[in-house]
């Protein structure tokens, strides 16, 4: 029979057992702290995204270089199953864009609004058309470099670019251009960089007729003969360069691009003019869009280029793919927003 003495040594040795137990099972593993535990894993589990119906967003009218880009995107994102959930195209132009950008700040901290913008976002800015500039949005990532294309009507009397530039010599106001942007973007200054290049002098570049359509009318405006030249993206008049309805002259690649009759297109610096223009593309997030939204659209991004279909879309439109991530997406705005504002003073536009 156990004595009362040794019942309560054995109950003793019993109790600290269980503390030590329990001790056990409530502290972290040796060499781990407490931040270790799996209540710190659920902190950092991946939020469920995206979930509901996004906004895509072309800056523009249908039918121009935003609406193709983001359209393309939102297919070859759908159809590689990339996003899963419904991307509706809207377009909200005017202001070369800056309606859209005024609009963009209404959605701050929004994880579903997706814009493309290309130079304007930048230069809409520098010529003091609006006080927002591409550090109110939230870069996600750089997609492609596109180039602009000169075009004539099927019968003009240019038949290369340089009898172009030689008229404008002659008389600045002979050759009224136009583009679907607005003066100081990227169309109007794609054709001053040619020029400039080509030998016209400051004063005789700053006399330039230069007319607008942000409607994306443009096309229409030159076949209809209210200008002599439209400064465009490639893919904004690819379809009426096949068909014949106009001539393009040249582009400001630094070599031949695309395939078919597109090839065919010369560049200006082949044609003796010694510089390029490049159209970079990019997407963009509302300002201060969540973490985890950027994140995850620089990967699907980045996928969405490795793939045929892009690829494909690339080639047909004259398309460069220059995929930069967001790091280097914002770099890259940085230093060309300086490059701007140097073009910009040479022809006394910049407004800052």
């Amino acid at each position: 029979m156990v004595s009362k003495k040794t019942l309560a040594k054995l109950m003793s040795v019993m109790l600290v057992g269980s503390m030590l137990l329990a001790g056990c099972s409530s502290s972290a593993p040796a060499g781990e702290s407490q931040t270790d535990t799996p209540k710190a894993e659920a902190q950092t589990e991946e939020v469920a995204y995206p979930t509901q119906t996004l906004e895509f967003v072309a800056p523009a009218g249908a039918g121009g270089g935003y609406d193709l880009t983001i359209r393309t995107m939102a297919k070859v994102l759908h159809d590689n199953n990339l996003v899963s959930v419904p991307m509706p195209v809207t377009n909200k132009s005017g202001g070369g864009g800056g309606v859209n950008l005024a609009y963009m700040q209404e959605k701050k901290g929004s994880d579903t609004y997706i814009a493309v913008y290309s130079p304007p976002l930048l230069l809409i800015n520098l010529t003091g058309q609006t006080p927002l500039s591409y550090k109110d949005t939230t870069p996600l990532a750089g997609l492609m470099a596109d180039y602009d294309c000169f075009v004539v009507p099927k019968d003009s009397p240019y038949k290369s670019i340089n009898e172009v530039f030689e008229a404008l010599k002659a008389d600045p106001k002979s050759v009224k251009y136009g583009g679907n942007s607005a003066a100081g973007s990227f169309d109007h200054l794609a054709f001053l960089i040619m020029a400039k290049a080509a030998g016209l002098t400051v004063d005789q570049i700053k006399q330039i007729d230069y007319i607008s359509f942000q409607d994306g009318s443009a096309p229409a405006q030159l076949m209809g003969k209210h200008i002599d030249l439209l400064s465009t993206g490639l893919g904004d008049v690819k379809g009426l360069i096949e068909s014949g309805d106009v001539i393009a002259l040249a582009t400001t690649a630094d070599k031949r691009i695309g395939t078919g009759k597109i090839a065919e297109v010369p560049s200006c610096q082949e044609l003796g003019i010694d510089a390029t223009a490049r159209n970079w593309r990019g997407i963009f997030g509302a300002p201060d869009m969540p973490e985890y939204a950027v994140k995850f659209w620089e990967d699907a991004l980045k996928k969405m280029t490795e793939t045929e279909d892009w690829k494909k879309a690339s080639e047909a439109n004259g398309w460069d793919i220059v995929y930069l991530n967001t790091e280097e997406f914002n770099k890259f705005l940085d230093e060309t927003n300086e490059q701007y504002i140097e073009l910009l003073k040479s022809i006394d536009m910049l407004k800052q």
